[in-house]
């Protein structure tokens, strides 16, 4: 998987999943930029030698201004990894407030169509393009309790399918991965507000998340960044429009 002159966008990429993932296509030499909602972290991954700039993915005139500066910092692009998202809110759907429920969707689907939609003029520039959007577990099966991110998850999934359709002649591949629960600060925030809804204690809701999968552990960043960079890669260069599952076999979500 050699990335050598490839240029890279990695939306959320200055934290988390984003920052394992922008760091291994830096790894595999290839020219990346994040963008981050968080002024803090975007100062740090420019520490860290990545080109990074603040922008928030559901505000389209934002997108906008973030497409012409990557064009200006890397001179093209080859790569869109659509990985901003928030967790939504969490209760039965007949408690949850609409704007938080709007707010899961402007974040999880509205931002990566405005990704797309405007980074594309861009990946059409280059040959054998790729885009990789992050969908979830939750994608492909319910989640009580959860139904704004899921159902924002399953979207994204709808849209990748349908853009591989569609992009496919201009040599742009489109794919979903689809993360279990992945180790790290978001899924313990998670896992406080489901044990909160559920009335448990958050041992016992943290025991139920390890083990929802077969493999009875919870995934790394690092496993989305590896499959992440393989979708991308030329070695998944007949890998369009699938929904790649991370997720150790996860059989029920909590």
């Amino acid at each position: 998987m050699d990335f050598t002159a490839k240029r890279v966008l990695v939306t959320a990429g200055a934290n988390g999943i984003g920052l394992a993932i922008a760091t291994k296509f830096k790894d595999l030499g290839a020219s990346v930029f994040v963008t981050d909602i968080d002024p803090d972290a975007v100062e740090k991954a420019q520490v860290n030698g990545l080109s990074a700039a603040v922008s928030d993915v559901s505000d389209e005139a934002q997108v906008r201004e973030l497409m012409d500066t990557v064009a200006a910092e890397l001179g093209g692009l080859d790569v869109l990894v659509n990985n901003a998202g928030i967790a939504g809110p969490t209760g039965p759907l007949e408690t949850l407030d609409a704007g938080a429920w709007k707010a899961t969707f402007d974040v999880n689907i509205h931002g990566q169509f405005y990704c797309i939609k405007h980074a594309l003029p861009l990946l059409r520039q280059g040959t054998d393009a790729s885009i990789v959007n992050l969908s979830s577990a939750a994608g492909r099966l319910g989640m009580a309790g959860r139904s704004a991110y899921s159902a924002s998850k399953w979207a994204v999934v709808g849209l990748t399918k349908t853009l591989a359709i569609e992009l496919g002649p201009d040599r742009i591949r489109v794919n979903a991965i689809c993360p279990g629960a992945v180790n790290g600060p978001r899924i313990d925030a998670v896992i406080a507000a489901k044990a909160q809804m559920l009335d448990l204690p958050e041992e016992q809701v943290s025991e139920l998340y390890h083990n929802q999968s077969s493999l009875g552990r919870l995934i790394e960043a690092e496993d989305i960044a590896n499959m992440a960079a393989f979708a991308a890669s030329d070695l998944a260069r007949n890998v369009n429009g699938q929904a790649l599952a991370v997720d150790g076999n996860t059989e029920k979500l909590y």
